[in-house]
């Protein structure tokens, strides 16, 4: 087993120099940082862009070469390509999204064809080198298409995708375009991690509402495997970081350092220049924090690091030079002879220099607006060897959920801001250590290398999870099979559920009738010799009848309450009506509240639907509706049963599993085939012999031996029985 990581970049960027000679820098960022410095027990090979331009067939297999040799394995793009895709679609569509900038948000139809074309480009790599048995973990928003690209080439390989950027709510993701694309993209995993809690909701809720596919727990069903969507909070490699003092070359530069800010107390700011970073907000918190507090004038001054992105784009240039005249300006009216209240380095600093600052800085100010983790405020964290020092942090950021011991912040409010420097300032020391010591040891234990193994860990998991419900999975070539053993048995007994077996759900049930090929394949059933055909359905006498009631069918309705053997419907259930009247008033004051909602009434039981309800407010009303009714229905031995789209309250006592146990007890049969696809269905199951042919139509089931996706399939393999 091997490990393949797919991401936008490399590790190592190649630069060809004048003399046509290549040189190698390390990528930044923080998954890059913290990818390359895994310590895992399996061969890991890495795909992505070099950060490299050529048309040259010769430098490409140069560069291949060279890479190859480390097991890294090069995606080549060409600048316009990389233009549309990565600065088009990926920075000026995605990117804004997800961070809640939907002014900045440009649906240009060439930015998504370079994006399709991109990630095939990023596809063809893995198909180059994927092998049956490997992991695939896709890295992030640009490549959210791929991994279903490589679902369709390698069904049965394991692949994970995770987000490291925030993943926006439904009102927002819904107006891109290709929603339902990216969506079905990133579903071809079998793991999609996210950073937060937060994240993963707005993800589920977005494959709901988009693509009508329902999360059940943390589980969505996708033809013959589940899809499982979790958190998983990244870390930083935190000895790296936490003994990064002990280094002489830092040493020297923390020195340095300490010298140039003249023993000021220092608030350390460190960003790649963004929008979504909060920079502006920072400068215009710190101004505010010098006039008003005009005594640490001369004590306290602001760092800066911020690491260039993307200047030649309007919006980063423009906030480039936003950020250049206020500092500018806050310089100017507040310096003095042996002072400035901010220093400023406009550079990607490196690694011995950031650490160095990291550990003579006093405070780390990081006040993202928003931000799917953001790894420099742990890394301050872990520099804090004697445990002194105070982190502000936006509650914003991903990492404010691990992080509760800084002082969080609205990043919105600039007093709030203010207020929290002020603070930081004053605190004493035994807290500043006592806090310290708490986040240090809660990123200490979360470290990268953590991230990844019980992400990996998880995705092996997985594997095995989906590996059994493919083993369920009942393909056409199966049905001979299964026709072999029905044609050999003595004696046949067919048990169908209705609604969601033999006819797809409609959001309307009352739409939900027969059709005439429908009513053919049961009487053709039917008329096969030595074989039972029984509807089982939780639909009412009325209705049943109304549809198939001119075949000579035996039917099971309401659940169990009726049973129909020849021409009269025997009543099972024995309870009076008196109780509906208190049942229906509690389902009549929900439905008058859920628009899409309404009421079944049946002779032994009452049904609230809401198939036609959103999702979110159908949840909510589920669990109102279930709250009101316990104690009405324990008080008159009433059973309340929750099952696809419906709760329904009925005498206690009656289910489709006791009418199968009363149907397999008064004759023996040598073949037993029963399908459903509700929890109702499930008591079926569990009432039949471990040799019957079960199945779940739908969800995988634990109790059902076999699986269908769907209705269609399940008629092919009734029509390959007669």
């Amino acid at each position: 087993m091997r490990l393949i990581i797919v991401s936008n970049s490399l590790p190592v960027k190649i630069e060809e120099q004048d003399g046509g000679e290549f040189t190698f820098t390390r990528s930044s960022g923080g998954l890059a940082t913290g990818l390359s410095s895994l310590d895992i027990d399996i061969e890991t090979l890495w795909i992505g862009f070099p950060g490299i331009f050529t048309k040259s067939p010769e430098k490409k297999a140069e560069i291949s070469q060279i890479f190859t040799a480390d097991k890294l394995y090069p995606v080549f793009i060409s600048p316009n390509q990389y233009q549309d895709y990565y600065e088009g679609y990926s920075n000026s569509t995605l990117w804004p999204l997800c961070h809640y900038f939907f002014v900045y948000v440009e649906c240009v139809e060439a930015y998504w064809k370079a994006y399709q074309e991109v990630n095939k480009l990023f596809f063809d790599e893995v198909m180059k080198i994927a092998q049956p048995d490997d992991l695939i973990w896709v890295q992030d928003y640009q490549l959210m298409l791929l991994p279903n690209m490589i679902r369709q080439a390698l069904p049965d390989v394991s692949i994970g995708f995770f987000h490291h950027i925030p993943f926006p709510s439904y009102e927002l993701f819904r107006i891109l375009p290709e929603r339902a694309d990216l969506l079905e993209g990133v579903l071809g995993a079998d793991l999609i991690g996210f950073h937060t809690f937060e994240y993963m909701r707005h993800f589920d809720s977005s494959v709901y509402r988009i693509l009508g596919k329902e999360c059940m727990l943390n589980e969505i069903s996708v033809l013959n495997r589940k899809v499982y969507s979790d958190v998983f909070p990244m870390g930083i490699n935190y000895d790296l970081y936490h003994n990064s003092s002990d280094d002489v070359a830092v040493q020297d530069l923390m020195k340095n350092y300490t010298e140039l800010f003249a023993n000021q107390q220092i608030i350390l700011s460190v960003d790649r220049l963004d929008y979504s970073k909060g920079l502006l907000n920072r400068l215009k918190a710190f101004a505010s924090f010098l006039e008003n507090h005009p005594e640490y004038i001369e004590k306290v001054s602001l760092v800066i690091v911020l690491v260039p992105s993307r200047d030649h784009v309007d919006q980063y240039n423009e906030l480039k030079i936003k950020l250049d005249e206020t500092i500018g300006a806050l310089n100017g009216k507040y310096s003095q002879m042996s002072w400035i209240p901010i220093y400023y380095f406009y550079k990607n600093l490196p690694f011995e220099e950031l650490v160095a600052l990291y550990n003579i800085a006093h405070i780390g100010l990081v006040t993202p607006l928003r931000d799917g983790m953001n790894l420099v405020a742990k890394e301050f964290v872990a520099t804090r060897k004697n445990k002194d020092g105070v982190l502000i942090l936006s509650e914003m950021a991903g990492s404010a959920i691990e992080l509760s011991d800084a002082i969080l912040i609205n990043p919105n409010n600039i007093t709030d801001i203010e207020y929290a420097i002020l603070t930081a300032l004053e605190m004493p020391l035994f807290e500043q250590k006592e806090r310290m010591e708490k986040m240090q040891a809660i990123i200490k234990k979360q470290s990268v290398q953590k991230w990844a193994k019980d992400f990996i860990k998880e995705l092996i998991n997985i594997k095995e999870k989906n590996n059994k419900i493919k083993n369920k999975f009942l393909y056409p070539k199966d049905f001979d099979f299964l026709k072999k053993a029905f044609v050999a048995a003595n004696e046949r007994l067919i048990l169908l559920d209705y609604d969601g077996t033999l006819v797809s759900y409609n959001k309307d049930p009352q739409k939900a009738s027969p059709t005439e090929s429908l009513k053919e394949l049961l009487l053709k059933l039917l008329q096969l010799p030595k074989t039972e055909v029984i509807i089982i359905s939780g639909r009412d006498i009325q209705t049943l009848e109304n549809w198939l009631g001119d075949l000579p069918l035996r039917m099971v309705a309401e659940h169990g309450a009726y049973f129909k053997d020849g021409e009269l419907w025997v009543k099972n259930a024995t309870s009076d009506d008196l109780w509906k009247d208190d049942i229906l008033s509690v389902m009549q004051d929900i439905t008058d509240k859920t628009p899409g909602s309404f009421i079944e009434k049946k002779d032994s039981a009452l049904v609230w639907h809401y198939r036609r309800v959103d999702n979110w407010l159908a949840n909510l009303r589920v669990n109102q509706l279930v709250d009101m009714l316990i104690y009405p229905c324990t008080k008159q031995n009433l059973q309340i049963m929750k099952g696809n789209k419906i709760v329904e309250v009925k005498v206690a006592g009656v289910s489709k599993g006791d009418s199968v146990r009363n149907i397999i007890s008064k004759k023996k049969y040598d073949f037993i085939l029963c399908a459903g696809d509700d929890t109702t269905d499930e008591d079926m199951f569990r009432e039949l012999p471990n040799d019957s042919v079960t199945i779940k139509i739908g969800q995988v089931s634990d109790e059902a031996r076999f699986n269908l996706p769907d209705t269609k399939q399940f008629l092919d393999l009734l029509n390959s029985l007669v």
